[in-house]
């Protein structure tokens, strides 16, 4: 897995990394921590430039969150219900969560819209509930560009210091993300499997 997107990094460059990113945000199989960590020790060989990196990888993941804000709009709030109820457990969600959610949502949504880019999964998903509230694309690209753009500087700024300090890092990354992916599906089908709606 590390070394394809290696390769893709490495073959179209900047591209690669918002194309990576992108795909990230609309089909989250990869982590972004993954993606971002791997274009941080690109920057310390000097083979990308940390702005420029920075860049693409916001643009592709700006990109990603957008197409999940225009399924919400387009799904809307009221049609959003008879998919809850039909896939409320492949989802481990019911409609007093949902409910709950919005409440909140539409007292803080601009506050939810940043501090989720920090979160796996949540950062992705946050975009729905702003698309079937209809919240200004103004403000959701804004606080999702700005969100997005200090997480992924954050997590280059991290590859960049654990490629210089720790030469042996990337014999060790891709097993780790794997690791901690599969701990991520198991934890997923732990709550499907035991998830019961609220009554």
């Amino acid at each position: 897995m590390t070394d394809r997107l290696i390769e893709l990094v490495g073959a179209w460059g900047y591209l690669g990394i918002a194309i990576a990113m992108f795909l990230e945000n609309v089909f989250p199989p990869i982590p972004s921590e993954v993606i971002m960590g791997l274009t941080g020790m690109a920057v310390a060989d000097g083979k990308l430039g940390f702005v420029e990196a920075v860049t693409a990888g916001t643009i592709g993941a700006v990109l990603g969150n957008w197409v999940w804000y225009w399924i919400g709009r387009v799904v809307g709030y009221a049609r959003f219900k008879p998919l809850i109820d039909r896939f409320g457990r492949w989802l481990t969600l019911d409609w007093a969560e949902v409910e709950k959610i919005v409440g909140i949502f539409t007292r803080y949504d601009r506050a939810i819209v940043f501090w989720a880019r920090f979160l796996p999964t949540v950062r992705t998903m946050i975009s729905l509930p702003a698309g079937m509230l209809r919240m200004s694309q103004v403000k959701f690209l804004f606080w999702t560009t700005l969100g997005t753009a200090i997480w992924n500087a954050v997590l280059i700024g991290a590859g960049y210091i654990l490629k210089n300090e720790f030469g042996q890092f990337e014999r060790y990354y891709g097993p780790v993300a794997i690791v901690l992916m599969v701990a991520v599906v198991i934890l997923y089908l732990y709550r499907v499997f035991t998830w019961k709606p609220q009554a």
